[in-house]
């Protein structure tokens, strides 16, 4: 694994030259770690702070400079042309991954953990992580080395945004058992911790301002921090008077999401996952 590192880093940063069958060579093993989850975008530490394994986007970053583009059509119907390093991820039977017929794509270099629940059409990018017992709902997006965890539900129509460059930025992470309602939008690596809730039409960025009336603060992310929902937070959107003259004369008013609560007993109930389904 350390070799591998360092080959990547070192042809990322043009420190040495390979030829093209080794490039070739150590690609192929860097994308089998990725499709297996041995190596991953993004991981927690012992005590629950996320960090970038930069050198892995950098080799995702590899992936696209090295493929030469060639026809990945299946038939005359259907024509796909994209970098010959960059396939559909090979699924079977064996992985247990519930992918149901209706035109959803999985790119090679996304680890798909047993038990998760694909719904057509949904997408998910390379370098993206979906732990078990996932739901990914229809026209829903896991984007670009998108991390996400164990039983969340990504309803119909949400974003999970994708980042690849700068290297170091942190991507999108959803901690595990996590629900996130239809036509959401989690952006600019955002991190929403285990158990939070998200419903309908929530947007969050890196400029967003979170307000949480339960505890009378306001959360925003904080120089390289990007935003951070807290664990349990039951998060709605909302809006929030513009206070300039022109605004107040024509009550203008601007979006911002509101923590309203924190999980309880009955929010266990609403959001409570089907194990029938799975």
């Amino acid at each position: 694994m350390k070799s591998l590192k360092s080959r990547i880093h070192n042809i990322y940063s043009k420190k040495e030259t390979y030829s093209d069958l080794v490039i070739k060579e150590f690609l192929n093993e860097f994308l089998n770690l990725l499709n297996t989850g041995q190596i991953r975008a993004a991981q927690k530490d012992e005590n629950g702070n996320w960090f970038v394994n930069t050198w892995v986007k950098e080799g995702i970053l590899l992936l696209f400079k090295y493929g030469q583009l060639s026809d990945m059509s299946i038939d005359e119907n259907f024509k796909f042309f994209d970098k010959n390093t960059l396939p559909l991820k090979r699924i079977s039977l064996k992985d247990s991954i519930r992918l149901v017929p209706g035109g959803s794509s999985i790119r090679t270099g996304a680890y798909i953990a047993s038990g998760v629940i694909c719904m057509p059409p949904m997408y998910i990018n390379i370098g993206a992580y979906v732990d078990e017992g996932t739901m990914i709902d229809s026209h829903a997006l896991v984007g670009t080395c998108a991390q996400v965890g164990k039983n969340v539900h990504l309803s119909a129509a949400s974003q999970l945004g994708g980042v690849l460059e700068p290297p170091n930025a942190r991507p999108v992470i959803i901690e595990d058992d996590v629900m996130i309602g239809g036509n959401c939008g989690i952006y600019e690596g955002t991190l929403v911790r285990k158990r939070a809730v998200l419903a309908s039409g929530v947007i969050l960025t890196s400029s967003t301002k979170l307000f949480d009336i339960v505890n009378n603060t306001i959360i925003t992310s904080q120089n390289s921090k990007p935003l951070e929902v807290p664990e349990g937070a039951v998060v709605v959107p909302g809006t929030r008077a513009v206070q300039n003259e022109f605004a107040m004369n024509h009550g203008l008013s601007i979006y911002t999401p509101i923590i309203v609560k924190y999980r309880d007993d009955k929010t266990d109930a609403k959001t409570a996952l089907n194990d029938i389904l799975r």
